[in-house]
């Protein structure tokens, strides 16, 4: 259960659902003012946040680090969501790059203030390229805007083809899908190409980027959306 949003809540009664429905619109109408705060706040510094959520396991860590080491003549940061651990900040503090770790304990996500309470302590310079790893999970996290530039959904060629179809929502608020591991993909029963349509059905703006964080195969195409 979501400590922030109410998600694993029963609606087994119709007054307790309405409760419920309220106490979200509330919440999430506070995080609404706390994201155009944010989003405000970037612009005035010209940081450019990218949210990136995925299911646990999709390798957006892995391309994370790839990305920092190969960007270059630009300050990047990253803020680190998990509900526990310091596991993957410290990964990312391995690369030289600035990070905070946001530890939600049981909270399914970030929120527009977890974030702001972050970017305080990160100090961001002028024209920062900020990353924002959200909890693994795609459900809470697309519900959520942060103030964000843009938002990416990761998945990797291991979860299934269908994956757009199952979490419509997710995909539904990206901006750009990166399909990971895709070196895998002999190994592997996946269709890039019915992913693909499958993306196209929920959300016929977004852009689909196949590629594979461990051996490089098409970063090229990652790095030039960032910078577009």
């Amino acid at each position: 259960m979501c400590a922030t949003c109410g998600c694993g809540h029963s609606n087994s009664h119709e007054s307790h659902a309405h409760e419920e429905i309220t106490l979200e619109q509330k919440v999430l109408a506070k995080n609404d003012l706390l994201a155009a705060a944010n989003r405000a706040y970037f612009a005035s510094r010209g940081v450019v946040a990218i949210n990136l959520m995925s299911s646990p396991g999709s390798g957006k860590t892995t391309l994370l680090e790839r990305t920092i080491r190969e960007l270059r003549g630009r300050p990047v940061a990253v803020v680190e969501g998990d509900q526990e651990t310091q596991l993957d900040a410290e990964r990312i503090r391995r690369t030289g790059c600035p990070v905070v770790q946001v530890n939600t304990g049981a909270g399914c996500h970030l929120d527009a203030a977890m974030l702001r309470d972050a970017v305080d302590r990160l100090a961001l310079e002028q024209g920062t390229l900020l990353f924002v790893e959200n909890v693994g999970n795609l459900v809470c996290p697309a519900l959520f805007d942060l103030g964000e530039r843009g938002r990416v959904v990761i998945i990797s060629v291991t979860e299934g083809t269908d994956k757009p179809l199952k979490y419509p929502y997710m995909f539904a608020a990206a901006d750009l899908v990166v399909v990971n591991k895709v070196d895998l993909l002999p190994y592997v029963d996946f269709d890039l190409g019915a992913c693909r349509a499958h993306v196209a059905s929920v959300n016929p703006k977004a852009e689909v980027v196949a590629l594979s964080a461990t051996t490089g195969d098409n970063l090229d195409a990652w790095h030039e959306w960032l910078v577009s």
